[in-house]
């Protein structure tokens, strides 16, 4: 089956067989459940070889990994036809027509000349196709798998938008000294787990409010804390 190039029909083909009765053991036993992490894993490692790409020049690192990315689309994908659910030509219809919806600015007579007014066209859009869903609802449709700096940081510019909560820095700044100093003093795990917990929430919105991502942040800190160790990351 070796070819020169393959297709994306090609690669089609590769995945059905593999899912086929006479195909890839571990394949035919994956599930949408048992594959959650490995889409995580896939799209962190994406990620990571954009950082590469920008470091080093090197694409290939991304190239392969985007295709990682894609294995796992397709397989979901397959997995859902073999099921009655959906496949992939409804998967690329849906997306297709999302972002001819989502850009009247491009496909339509719209005027949106400024990346400020794309994102406001966007969420405005977005708003009449889902509707207006109560604030509990937007709020509690922040995906629990996100990284913890990245989901807290989502919940409380909702909490911000709708409650009033989070707006102001110097709370946060006196709760995470107030956190900050009980911690100190705590001998007890729980009670310590918990103040912990307080001074990252705080810590979390005083970037927020300063449009610092915080698992952006963090990252970067543990970067430069390897350079001193003279650590380098594998690509």
């Amino acid at each position: 089956m070796k070819k020169e190039q393959y297709t994306w029909e090609d690669f089609r083909g590769i995945i059905a067989r593999l899912r086929a009765p006479e195909g890839c053991p571990w394949d035919r036993a994956q599930t949408h459940q048992s594959l959650r992490g490995c889409m995580i894993e896939e799209a962190y490692e994406a990620v990571d070889a954009i950082r590469i790409l920008s470091e080093t020049g090197n694409s290939e690192n991304l190239q392969e990994e985007l295709g990682d990315v894609l294995m796992q689309v397709v397989l979901h994908s397959q997995i859902a036809e073999e099921e009655g659910l959906f496949n992939l030509e409804d998967v690329v219809d849906g997306i297709s027509r999302k972002m001819i919806y989502r850009h009247p600015h491009v496909f339509g007579s719209v005027q949106a000349d400024t990346p400020e007014k794309v994102l406001r066209s966007w969420e405005e859009l977005k708003k009449k196709e889902k509707g207006d869903p109560a604030p509990e609802e937007e709020i509690a449709a922040v995906p629990r798998c996100l990284p913890a700096l990245i989901r807290t940081q989502k919940i409380q510019k909702k909490l911000e938008k709708y409650y009033g909560a989070f707006q102001n820095d110097a709370d946060s700044f006196r709760e995470a000294r107030e956190a900050l100093d009980a911690l100190e003093r705590e001998n007890d795990s729980a009670g310590a787990g918990k103040l912990a917990g307080s001074l990252l929430l705080q810590i979390c919105n005083l970037l927020r409010l300063k449009g610092i991502s915080g698992e952006e942040a963090l990252a970067d800190a543990l970067e430069n804390l390897l350079k001193i160790y003279e650590i380098e990351d594998s690509p």
